[in-house]
């Protein structure tokens, strides 16, 4: 059994039924038991957000509503979340220092925020 916290981009790629969204469902099947699918209070603000920016429809908004009640909503306040969240904001954004995000890296980088192997830097 694994946890997925999905974020907001994996939730538009759902309801918008995105290449991604496939991959990550044929490759991770988070909603697939005894897999739990999770999503946090803020992406359900965010995606809540992008909907009303959108325009959604009726039915757009039912498919997001029908998803969003199968995610239990997690408690994201805790530092080693925040720490992470911050670290890979940076490396997706190429402003990593660190670890520079390469020409074509973007296949790689979303495996890896989904599977979680972007590990916190040791201090």
């Amino acid at each position: 059994m694994q946890k997925f916290v999905l974020d907001t981009g994996v939730i538009l790629g759902y309801i918008r039924a995105a290449g991604y969204a496939d991959y990550i469902e044929k490759k991770y099947a988070p909603f697939t038991p005894p897999n739990i699918p999770l999503i946090s209070v803020v992406s359900k603000g965010e995606i809540y957000s992008l909907a009303k920016q959108f325009g959604w429809g009726g039915g757009k908004l039912k498919t997001l509503d029908e998803l969003l009640r199968k995610l239990p909503t997690v408690d994201i306040s805790h530092d080693q979340i925040i720490q992470r969240y911050s670290e890979i904001d940076a490396f997706s954004l190429g402003k990593d220092k660190a670890r520079p995000l390469r020409s074509g890296q973007t296949a790689v980088l979303w495996e890896r925020m989904i599977c979680g192997s972007l590990q916190p830097r040791r201090s």
